[in-house]
């Protein structure tokens, strides 16, 4: 039974090899992370762009409180995920 993660989304696409990275981790940790494919729908690109101010994928988008920390880099987030939820 995956545990759900409130105020977390993950922006990635499919085919991207760091992307599967951190699905990989975050299916191993039982995690229930929404998921956000830039590919798929333009407006997860277009939030991705103007929140964390560029493109790259895999990114964690973190609510804490009243602000946003936009996290980069697939070793970064699955560090984050573990010290936080495994």
């Amino acid at each position: 039974m995956a545990k759900d993660i409130a105020g977390i989304q993950l922006y990635h696409f499919n085919a991207c090899p760091f992307c599967i990275k951190v699905r990989a981790a975050v299916k191993l940790m039982g995690l229930g992370l929404e998921t956000r494919n830039i590919r798929e729908n333009k407006q997860y690109l277009e939030e991705l762009v103007t929140g964390g101010g560029k493109r790259q994928v895999p990114c964690l988008r973190i609510e804490e409180g009243d602000s946003v920390r936009w996290l980069y880099e697939s070793d970064d987030i699955i560090a984050y995920l573990k010290q936080e939820y495994a």
